[in-house]
């Protein structure tokens, strides 16, 4: 008897859980919406210029323990990815960040990276591994995340890469694993700084 009603309610909460996820995904993607300032498709959401959030002033120490000031970067695109080297996307998305952080490094854009939930250790072990770098944040206690979101830029999700206009607004966002494609698109898009 114990084992049926315990069952049941695991079955319940696992059902609440997945429609919660749909309905904050959904949410999420189609933040925005109707009033012209964003559109998303594909887990890309692009914020029109005008209309961008603005991006926390973060500040966090770097895994080799520098200080990292996202404000130092104004007047620069700057490419923020999420990641962790214990997810499975962010070690396939690696090569096109590094890709993209050499052919765009001499064009005003600075890639950062916040490792959330993660060892200064693995972390830096993994963008040896990668070829990654430029520096990242060590963020284990998620709170460049929660600067984000509660600026209105959700970070849902690892990996997730936010790209920041010359002003320091949001222009634009991936969730999930970015493509060339996608990531170059939002570059250019950010270069329309109308605020």
């Amino acid at each position: 008897m114990f084992k049926a009603k315990r069952r049941t309610v695991v079955t319940v909460t696992a059902v609440v859980a997945v429609l919660l996820g749909g309905a904050i995904a959904v949410t999420l993607l189609t933040s925005g919406k109707g009033d012209g300032s964003a559109s998303a498709s594909d887990g890309v959401v692009e914020y029109q210029a005008g209309q961008r959030p603005l991006a926390p002033n973060v500040t966090g120490t770097s895994l080799t323990g520098s200080t990292i000031k996202l404000s130092s970067y104004r007047g620069k695109t700057v490419v923020l990815n999420f990641w962790g080297s214990w997810c499975s996307p962010c070690r396939d998305e690696a090569p096109t960040l590094a890709v993209l952080d050499q052919q765009y490094g001499s064009k005003g854009v600075t890639f950062l990276g916040d490792d959330v939930g993660d060892t200064p250790a693995n972390a830096l072990a993994f963008t040896h591994s990668a070829r990654i770098t430029y520096p990242s944040i060590s963020d284990n206690g998620y709170l460049v995340v929660a600067d984000f979101s509660a600026a209105g830029v959700a970070v849902s999700d690892t990996p997730t890469t936010v790209v920041i206009d010359k002003t320091g607004h949001v222009a634009g966002m991936v969730i999930g694993a970015v493509s060339y494609g996608q990531l170059t698109t939002l570059i250019k898009d950010a270069a329309v700084t109308t605020q």
